[in-house]
């Protein structure tokens, strides 16, 4: 059997090498914000502002090494019941570092396409404002997909999903006998399915992509908070996946 590429930590002056068998889609569960704000003594909610600077890092090194696609599970339909100052605090974070994207030349030189997945009417009006500016601004790009699920829960994606294809099939544009996985996968929030999965701070999926990551390879950090999620981790993840036997069930 012919050996795998393998991934070298290099610095940004020093790219890093794109070996064919890099995955092509990550999801992350960003967990471990709070945690570590409370480590250094401050209000919980002010270790979000440090897991928001982590997101940036990872696109940059994702570009290192060629990943063409990137999923951030970053706020669920559960995180809504945080207390108001806390959630106040993430909405205006969330709005703040969203406009300075927007104004980032880089996106458009990239060809970055920003999407944001789940049940965004659920949110602020100024918060849905942003991610619309976004995702119509980046939509024709092509060269990299950046997907944040906020509001996002993998029950509701499915059932969702599921009232996609009823009504499809009371207004006769789609026969039941052409219901399959393939159909279903089209009326999700999104088809593509994450090779590599990773989870920092606690060990479970928590309801993240539940159809797509059937058969992810998903890499479990307990014991690293997000915000402590560094290069070296991103790499060694990298790597893990190389040496892992994708056999899709065969």
């Amino acid at each position: 059997m012919k050996k795998k590429s393998s991934v070298s930590n290099k610095t940004s002056e020093n790219p890093v090498a794109v070996p064919s068998s890099v995955p092509k889609h990550i999801g992350i569960i960003l967990d471990g914000n709070r945690r570590f704000a409370k480590r250094l003594m401050l209000k919980p909610w002010k270790g979000h502002e440090w897991g928001a600077g982590k997101v940036k890092k990872v696109l940059e090194w994702s570009d290192r090494i060629g990943i063409k696609e990137i999923t951030f599970y970053t706020f669920s339909l559960e995180n809504f019941n945080r207390p108001k100052r806390e959630f106040d605090y993430l909405m205006n974070l969330f709005v703040k570092e969203a406009k300075e994207i927007s104004k980032d030349p880089k996106i458009m030189e990239k060809g970055l396409k920003i999407s944001f997945i789940g049940k965004l009417n659920l949110f602020p009006k100024k918060v849905q404002e942003v991610m619309n500016l976004l995702m119509e601004k980046t939509k024709n790009n092509n060269k990299k997909i950046v997907n944040f699920a906020m509001a996002y829960s993998g029950r509701a994606e499915i059932i969702d999903a599921a009232k996609k294809v009823a009504e499809q099939v009371r207004q006769g544009k789609l026969d039941i006998s052409q219901i399959n996985e393939e159909t279903f996968s089209k009326n999700l929030y999104i088809e593509s399915e994450p090779d590599l999965i990773i989870r920092t701070s606690e060990s479970r999926l928590s309801g993240f992509l539940p159809y797509q990551s059937v058969y992810s390879e998903i890499i479990f950090l307990p014991n690293k908070l997000w915000p402590e999620f560094e290069e070296q981790d991103f790499i060694n993840c990298i790597k893990e996946y190389q040496h892992r036997q994708r056999r899709f069930g065969k």
